[in-house]
């Protein structure tokens, strides 16, 4: 065997490049080199004999009567010393020989195979990792630059943005750490993997490796929420009767959670049990807090929640952080109150009832429009009372009429005004286990005053 199929072969097999793709290589390279010494216009074949292992180079050229192009024409006379039988008009190959290509054509086709062999190892790397996306992968960490934090994988280097790291999570090089890959991009110096370790569905696949229930489908993860670093909900539900999706999660005394909260740093899971009843569901997504009343707005997509006014520090946690999770993990607003200011709001409501019956409007309509308890319209002149869709002069003085006929208990209490606590948006959700004891006086002392907004 020559040294040439030698080096193709061991080339092949250590970098894992198709042998046909090299041999095709390694010919363009020869031919490029040809055309270089000796121009674009020689008609050449290159081919590489598998029986010697050689690259083997032959020149066309046209017989004719008169040679006007010595490179592409050759005389019948000279021809026929070649061939006797040689005539007008044929074509003849001529051996060339690659040693006489000099020595700039030989680091011009150098630099061809050079750069073949790096593209296809950048296509066999990036039809690699496309196919991962969705997987966990681990490197060390390399350098930072501007973007985030490079991995070596390997093969190849990852990104980790700065925006899909885990807030006040450091690193330093020569650190071993794992990540999610989210994207695989195509880029000039080659292909690059983008990684994420506060994605919501790198939790998703942590939760795979450790919980065998979760890895074979029995016990389905059903949403996730996250404020990275620091707390998440997940919400499961079991496909067989005998089985707790919670208790599988969590595993015995906590030893297979704990495996995912050490992975992250600490970050807090409550696990919580998916129920397609939205209320029960935000119940439990709403845990430990004790919640009394759930009121479903399936058309807005909005939950009135109710709970004690004990509750409520729990029920918003600190710095808005449970009732967030909550609402993200369920994809629905949520507002939550005090009985006691819940019991307030309605008397309000009960009073606007009767003005919207008198002035046969909506009830909505005031709402939109500003107004939300008797005494705001009170206070209204009658301009300010017009913005109220369909609301006219007439009907704006049948209810100062009815305001100073009737007793202000006739309308319940106009007292008070509530302000209903908005969340962000949530997912999913049903029973709550939480790897940490959520009543802490740090959490009370920043969470937000009873009839104050959270968001």
């Amino acid at each position: 065997m020559s040294e040439l199929k030698k080096a193709i072969d061991q080339i092949s097999k250590d970098r894992g490049i198709d042998r046909d793709l090299l041999v095709d290589t390694l010919e363009e390279a020869v031919r490029s080199a040809v055309a270089r010494k000796y121009g674009e216009t020689m008609d050449i074949e290159v081919s590489f004999n598998e029986d010697n292992g050689e690259i083997e180079v032959f020149e066309f050229k046209v017989v004719v009567e008169e040679v006007h192009d010595p490179i592409s024409e050759i005389s019948l006379e000279d021809a026929r010393e070649h061939d006797p039988n040689a005539r007008v008009d044929d074509e003849m190959g001529f051996p060339v020989k690659i040693e006489d290509l000099g020595r700039i054509a030989a680091q011009s086709a150098k630099q061809v195979i050079i750069q073949r062999m790096r593209d296809a190892e950048q296509e066999i790397i990036y039809e690699e990792y496309k196919d991962r996306v969705g997987e966990i992968s681990s490197g060390i960490i390399q350098r930072r630059d501007r973007t985030g934090w490079i991995i070596n994988l390997g093969r190849t280097e990852a990104l980790l943005p700065k925006d899909e790291q885990i807030p006040r999570e450091r690193y330093k090089r020569g650190d071993r750490v794992q990540a999610y890959i989210i994207d695989v991009l195509k880029e000039s110096r080659g292909p690059q993997v983008v990684v994420s370790r506060s994605h919501p569905d790198y939790m998703i696949e942590l939760f795979k490796r450790e919980v065998p229930e979760v890895a074979d489908s029995t016990v389905k993860i059903m949403g996730v929420a996250r404020d990275a670093g620091l707390r998440a909900k997940v919400a499961v539900m079991s496909r067989e009767r005998d089985v707790d999706p919670v208790g599988a999660c969590v595993g015995i005394r906590g030893s297979r959670i704990q495996n995912v909260v050490q992975e992250l740093k600490g970050e807090r899971i409550d696990i919580v049990v998916w129920s397609p009843d939205i209320a029960m569901y935000a119940q439990h997504a709403l845990s430990p807090a004790v919640i009394t009343r759930i009121t479903v707005d399936e058309e807005e997509e909005t939950l009135e929640v109710v709970c004690p006014d004990d509750q409520l520090t729990l029920a918003i946690g600190r710095k808005g952080q449970n009732v967030k999770l909550a609402a993200k993990l369920l994809g629905w607003k949520i507002d939550i109150f005090t009985e006691s200011r819940y019991g307030e709001l309605n008397a309000a409501r009960k009073g606007m009832d009767q003005i919207a019956s008198v002035a046969e409007v909506s009830m909505d309509n005031f709402f939109n429009a500003g107004f939300e308890s008797i005494e705001s319209i009170v206070n209204a002149t009658d301009e300010e009372l017009l913005s109220v869709k369909g609301l006219t002069d007439t009907k704006i003085a049948d209810i100062r009429v009815a305001i100073n006929m009737l007793a202000p208990g006739d309308f319940g209490s106009n007292e008070t005004e509530e302000v209903p606590t908005e969340l962000p948006e949530a997912t999913e959700e049903n029973d709550v286990v939480e790897t940490e004891s959520t009543e802490t006086t740090e959490e009370e002392s920043e969470t937000p005053a009873e009839g104050e907004e959270t968001k």
